[in-house]
């Protein structure tokens, strides 16, 4: 070949790589990717990265504005709002509320945090009622958004730790806002409500699920402020102190538009509670209010003292946490029509335990509806007798005083849930003993006995139980029914000798001194919780053989550690022998693969709500169709897999004659 031939050769192999070359790195194509990655970009936005969203960056594109908005936003932003008259008025709404956004998280001003809340309310609630945003532009979602976090953005106070509600003008970047706001709708279940902080701004720790309500709305949690003025409704000081309650704050614009184009917004500013309102009518639509219920309840519980109350509860028998007057704790305000669920904490524990549970069952939709949560707060290392009648007095107590007229059916269908301890309280309940747990102490009938009225008062309520006509269910979770493990452990008497019984019983043994000969038990030292869990114990074992009184339903939760199918016999919770939990009369049983702690697992949570759910369809008190169908007792299966682990056995459990 010669030498120019080899040269053509060479320059015509040269063109073809480079056209091939060319080829693969075309102006315009497509790179194949992850398709997470390809989400993100769809739907990443000014609240997730800190970035404009595709639809405002393609606007923006349109007009031309892209390089300009970078170069100078704030001169942008305003052509932008001079040009809302034009037909794209949707766009250019959408656009204005997420950049004035971001000018808003990269200066920190709250004028355009506010901006950004009128903008996107504008789009939200168009002038014309009648063409609302389509229900599947992604961007209807991401304004909502920008409304909720522009307004508590706008409304914090100047340290940005709390959101401040007042009837004041504000700054816009284009002229004033002018808020009208009443104090009074600071007001919540005889409370003022104060010190407001954006849900937004906090993160939760130790709950399993972080609920909220999407909505409009900023969500917030508030603490209980002074007592407002007036006579407070019933039930208002078994509120704890450090409640925090949710609330949404919710801005309502009057002729947005048309304030915009002026400089001058105007607007009322409103506060609901999630147990008063849900939802609300703006420009004839009803829209729900977005809540956030979890962030509330773990705020509460931050720093609490109740988390110190289990150790020194036990040890100390009138300890109560500081703040805490009442033994009967409500969740929230009394509300007629709703059945009390009661929780019972057991040993060495507190009311805090049951934060999982109470996270899960006020933020069902069936059971937050048709329930209201209660709590009961003892001191766990007291005696059992002592600490059910105070239990059963409690809410004796607090019937009569939320009904005294007997009005309320709801709270004639009284649920009560008992782990460990708190079980065998919640039995107590729904007993009738006559004289067998005094005949157990006593040679001689009370009545006969020379003691004070206080004393006579204290042995009554302790150890003659009569079952509460208002109590129809009890659920029984890691029981002790027959006794405890650690009860019956040689440390358990130096624990108990730990335990500085409360003034009463102090009071009480001097006076019973008095009359020699007529008891049957050591009056040198009180008896402990330990002591009444023994499986030696008489009052147990007289607990124990007791029936449940008819009319009342009776299930249990049973824990049995790397329980995967029956039989059950011989395993525990570490804490409780199955056979010591278990009751072969109750509606149903389930085993859940667990320790003690069993109040806590999912699978422990799941099924009280479904106890629940069945519970109120029984009631009578709720539409039929309007409680979920869940299967019979004797569908459920009686043990429940963990984790990783094999499918459990099946037991039908029989069904008791009784109902509620």
């Amino acid at each position: 070949m010669t030498r120019g031939r080899v040269q053509r050769l060479a320059l015509a192999i040269g063109v073809a790589a480079l056209a091939t070359a060319c080829a693969s790195a075309t102006p315009v194509g497509v790179n194949r990717v992850d398709p997470r990655q390809a989400h993100r970009e769809l739907v990443a936005n000014a609240l997730s990265t800190n970035e404009m969203s595709a639809p405002t960056r393609a606007f923006l594109t349109r007009l031309g504005l892209l390089d300009a908005y970078r170069a100078n936003p704030d001169g942008t932003l305003a052509e932008l709002r001079a040009g809302l008259a034009q037909t794209d008025d949707a766009d250019r709404l959408f656009a204005l509320a997420e950049l004035w956004f971001l000018q808003a998280t990269r200066t920190g001003w709250r004028e355009q945090a506010l901006a950004a809340a009128v903008y996107a309310y504008a789009f939200l609630f168009p002038a014309l009622p009648d063409a609302p945003p389509d229900a599947f532009d992604p961007r209807l979602q991401t304004a909502r958004l920008l409304y909720n976090r522009g307004l508590a953005l706008g409304l914090r106070s100047d340290d940005g730790r709390e959101v401040v509600l007042a009837g004041r003008a504000y700054a816009l970047p284009f002229g004033q806002l002018v808020v009208r706001f009443d104090p009074a709708e600071e007001t919540w279940a005889g409370f003022h409500l104060d010190r407001f902080v954006s849900a937004a701004d906090l993160q939760v720790r130790g709950l399993r699920n972080r609920y909220r309500t999407p909505g409009i709305g900023a969500p917030l949690s508030a603490s209980l402020g002074e007592h407002a003025n007036g006579p407070p409704p019933p039930g208002h000081e078994r509120i704890p102190p450090r409640l925090k309650v949710p609330v949404t704050a919710f801005l309502r614009l009057e002729d947005v538009r048309a304030g915009i184009a002026s400089g001058r917004v105007r607007g009322d500013l409103e506060l609901y509670s999630k147990d008063a309102q849900g939802e609300l009518r703006v420009d004839g639509r009803t829209v729900p209010l977005e809540t956030e219920t979890s962030v509330a309840l773990a705020y509460g519980l931050e720093g609490a003292a109740i988390w110190d109350f289990g150790f020194a509860g036990f040890r100390f028998g009138d300890f109560i946490p500081g703040g805490q007057v009442e033994r009967l704790i409500f969740m929230g305000p009394y509300q007629p029509g709703r059945i009390p669920v009661v929780l019972v904490h057991g040993t060495f524990s507190s009311p805090a335990t049951w934060a999982e549970a109470v996270n899960e069952l006020q933020n069902d939709p069936i059971i937050s509806r048709r329930y209201q949560v209660w709590l009961f707060l003892y001191n766990t290392g007291n005696p059992v007798p002592y600490s059910g009648g105070l239990l059963v007095q409690s809410l004796k107590d607090v019937v009569a005083e939320l009904d005294p007229g007997g009005r309320d059916p709801a709270l004639q269908h009284m649920v009560v849930v008992g782990h460990s301890q708190g079980g065998l309280l919640a039995k107590l309940t729904v007993v009738d003993s006559g004289d067998q747990f005094w005949d157990n102490v006593a040679r001689k009938p009370l009545d006969e006995l020379h003691l004070s009225p206080d004393t006579v008062e204290l042995l009554r309520r302790s150890f003659f139980y009569s079952r509460l006509p208002f109590v129809t269910r009890v659920v029984f979770m890691s029981t002790p029914h027959r006794g405890s493990l650690l009860a019956d452990s040689s440390p358990a008497g130096w624990i108990s000798r730990l335990v500085k019984s409360p003034v009463t019983i102090t009071k009480l043994l001097v006076d019973m001194t008095k009359n020699e000969g007529a008891f049957l038990v050591n009056l040198r030292r009180p008896p402990t919780s330990l002591d009444n869990m023994s499986s030696r114990n008489q009052f147990l074992r007289t607990l124990s053989e007791l029936p449940v009184a008819p009319g009342v339903a009776v299930n249990s939760i049973v824990a049995v550690r790397g329980a995967r199918e029956p039989p059950f016999s011989g395993g525990s919770d570490g804490v409780v022998r199955y056979e010591s939990a278990h009751l072969p009369d109750a509606e149903s049983e389930l085993v859940v693969d667990s320790g003690h702690s069993v109040q806590q697992t999912a699978l422990g949570i799941q099924e009280l709500r479904r106890i629940l759910v069945l519970h109120a369809a029984r009631s009578g008190l709720f539409p039929a169709q309007a409680v979920t169908q869940v299967s019979a007792p004797a569908d459920r299966a009686s043990a429940a897999r963990a984790p990783g682990s094999r499918p459990a056995g099946r037991r039908a459990r029989p069904r008791s004659s009784r109902s509620p």
